[in-house]
């Protein structure tokens, strides 16, 4: 498979094209991207988490204990949590987010999607995501899978990054520029 060679420069990026290879050669994709799709919301959703995998303070053993832990709790597959013990072992933990995002792009070009990482003031709808998928694939001209956050400082409205391009639609934006125009 051909990688792009910008995932392919950083450290993430071969971590997460090393996942990907194993992965795709045990036919575990989908599987591996779910796993880490739960542990990307652990991140999330846990301070404890988050501290722990950006602590250059915990011993290898200590983090390898608590990440093989934690993989049995949100229940990842065989291949991620064996990943996530060589991260740990590697002290490399601190890299897991952008690792999960790298693999999520891999897995994305594998299907011959597009990656759009959408920031909105409030979650969105099912439907909400679905009309946007259409629009955006009208746009590019290929599918499109969202990666999806959400930031309440934007006050509403969405900012859409794919690759290097940014669609900012959002009212802090539009904000702030009629303050600079007003200043001005």
């Amino acid at each position: 498979m051909e990688t792009s060679g910008g995932i392919q420069a950083s450290l993430s990026g071969r971590y997460a094209t090393a996942l990907f290879e194993l992965a795709r050669d045990s036919k575990a994709i989908d599987a591996v991207e779910a796993s880490l799709g739960r542990v990307r919301a652990a991140i999330a959703q846990s301070s404890e988490f988050a501290q722990l995998i950006g602590s250059p303070i915990v011993s290898r053993a200590d983090a390898a204990r608590a990440v093989a832990a934690a993989a049995e709790m949100i229940d990842v597959d065989d291949t991620t949590a064996k990943f996530l013990g060589v991260l740990a072992e590697n002290r490399r933990l601190s890299q897991l987010p952008a690792i999960i995002r790298a693999f999520r792009d891999l897995a994305a070009r594998h299907r011959g999607e597009t990656t759009a990482e959408v920031t909105s003031a409030h979650p969105l709808t099912e439907e909400q995501v679905d009309a946007l998928k259409r629009q955006l694939r009208t746009r590019i001209g290929t599918d499109v899978s969202v990666e999806l956050a959400v930031d309440p400082t934007l006050l509403g409205g969405l900012v859409v990054q794919i690759g290097s391009q940014r669609i900012d639609s959002s009212i802090r934006t539009r904000l702030n520029t009629l303050a600079h125009a007003m200043k001005g």
